[in-house]
């Protein structure tokens, strides 16, 4: 039987920063005004997605270190950086050192896996050892020791007038308590609630028969009930949702076209699973506060969570996601049983 949808605890957002090439510190300066906003509004918590060679954030640890110093509250996050790009020990030392200009706020969220385009991309990234790379979660594992304070080198002391570390420095204690796996598939979810993890779950799961009907909202379900399953915290694991919502109670009749529209471009691909990797997507969902509402209610991942960072779609202008936060803070949140600073 469906459980009961849980009262809605932590309310965040997720923006992909997008930015004009020409002039991209505009892009940047309105992803800061956006986190700013969202702080007044009485969010929980801002996320933003990691890009890299297109016109959105490619330093996601970068942008938040700037965002912490324009905001006291709001939690700041990653969803979800790719460690195919990354080295373990170095992205350790960043998420530290913004852990605790933050106060704290930091919840960095990774993903394994090759590089998108890898062929393409691999003589620039790894020149030198692009074939022997390794893109398993033993790279989730390395960043987890890491940033939990495992020893990075077996040489620790004073040499000369230096002293050093055998961790990473700085080291911010409770940083290893907020680290996120994003995740798709029974597998990765298992892995991460065996490893002590949260779990982010997006509007994107791996279908795993070939056959259908493929049930986006069950699939999902079932990645929340493995998780859990595998976490030493059991029920209590956090879980946060990452859904494409677009309330519309105070948007204008442009605007209302505008999502419904976009919406509509992206229906399509969410009725069969895509490419080789079997994507399946979910709809993106428009509509006002009560009518969202309703939707989400009957929707089995949504039951199983009291955390989301519903995602703004990609390619709006800054005044369309002024009015979607603005919705979403004063009309959806509360219609779903969520108030400022209930998380605290």
């Amino acid at each position: 039987m469906p459980s009961t949808p849980r009262p809605l605890r932590r309310l965040g957002f997720l923006t992909i920063g997008l930015f004009d090439g020409a002039d991209p510190g505009r892009g940047h300066e309105s992803t800061l005004e956006i986190i700013e906003l969202g702080e007044r509004l009485g969010f929980d918590s801002a996320w933003v997605r990691h890009r890299h060679l297109q016109y959105g954030i490619s330093s996601p640890v970068a942008v938040l270190a700037a965002a912490s110093q324009r905001t006291s509250r709001i939690e700041l996050g990653t969803a979800v950086i790719p460690l195919g790009w990354e080295n373990p020990l170095r992205l350790a030392e960043d998420l530290a050192t913004v852990d605790l200009l933050s106060g704290g706020r930091l919840n960095p969220g990774v993903s394994v896996g090759p590089p998108m385009h890898y062929e393409q991309v691999r003589e620039a990234l790894y020149p030198d050892t692009a074939d022997v790379e390794d893109f398993s979660y033993e790279r989730v594992r390395r960043l987890l020791d890491f940033v939990r304070g495992k020893p990075a080198t077996d040489f620790s002391g004073v040499e000369g007038f230096e002293v050093f570390s055998d961790i990473v420095q700085p080291h911010s204690p409770g940083l290893g308590q907020r680290l996120w796996y994003g995740g798709g598939s029974l597998g990765s979810a298992r892995w991460a609630g065996e490893h002590g993890m949260n779990f982010l779950t997006s509007s994107v799961v791996r279908a795993v028969e070939p056959e259908g009907p493929h049930d986006f909202a069950e699939i999902q379900r079932s990645h929340i009930r493995e998780f859990r399953a595998h976490h030493p915290d059991g029920e209590a694991a956090r879980v946060s949702q990452g859904l494409v919502v677009i309330p519309t109670d105070s948007a204008t009749p442009e605007q209302r076209a505008k999502y419904e529209a976009y919406a509509a471009k992206r229906l399509p691909r969410t009725t069969t699973p895509q490419g080789p990797a079997r994507l399946l997507f979910a709809p993106d969902i428009v509509g006002t506060s009560a009518e969202i509402v309703e939707q989400l209610h009957a929707h089995a991942g949504f039951r199983e969570v009291d955390e989301v960072a519903f995602a703004l779609p990609f390619t709006f202008e800054h005044e369309d996601y002024v009015q979607i936060l603005t919705d979403m803070a004063t009309h959806l949140g509360p219609a779903l049983g969520w108030r400022p600073g209930a998380a605290a």
